[in-house]
């Protein structure tokens, strides 16, 4: 009895599967996602056409209106996609694994950033890169 109620108890250490190991993660990429959703789908509903106006700066004020509202949308696809490559690294038991050195990404750092790719040594060691060729 004590052996069944242990195989059946969730496991949260370095060997449990990524379903398990991560699933408060994996609520939050949900819910995140689901949002993302909703947002998208209310504001296909909202319109993007920027009406004539007389006034000139009435016109460019709805141009710029139009252009964040644009950056925003792009914003959120993106992250979309962020989130989705996340569920699927989860679904494949990549999720976690750091795609340069191959190590453990730290839970916290997964906790307060679920989409990273990266362990923070290795995303330092990139952005330090990047200032380099700029």
């Amino acid at each position: 009895m004590i052996e069944q109620a242990v195989a059946e108890t969730p496991r949260r250490g370095a060997d449990a599967p990524a379903s398990v190991k991560y699933e408060d993660i994996l609520d939050d990429l949900q819910r995140q996602r689901a949002e993302l959703l909703r947002d998208a789908s209310r504001s296909l509903t909202d319109g993007m056409e920027v009406e004539a106006h007389p006034d000139l700066n009435d016109q460019a004020t709805a141009e710029i209106d139009q252009h964040c509202a644009m950056a925003l949308k792009e914003h959120g696809r993106a992250r979309l996609m962020q989130i989705d490559e996340a569920l699927d690294r989860m679904a494949s038991g990549r999720y976690g694994i750091c795609e340069e050195c191959e190590e453990e990404i730290p839970y916290r750092r997964l906790k307060a950033r679920p989409m990273s790719t990266l362990c923070v040594p290795c995303k330092t060691r990139q952005e330090e890169d990047e200032k380099i060729r700029q």
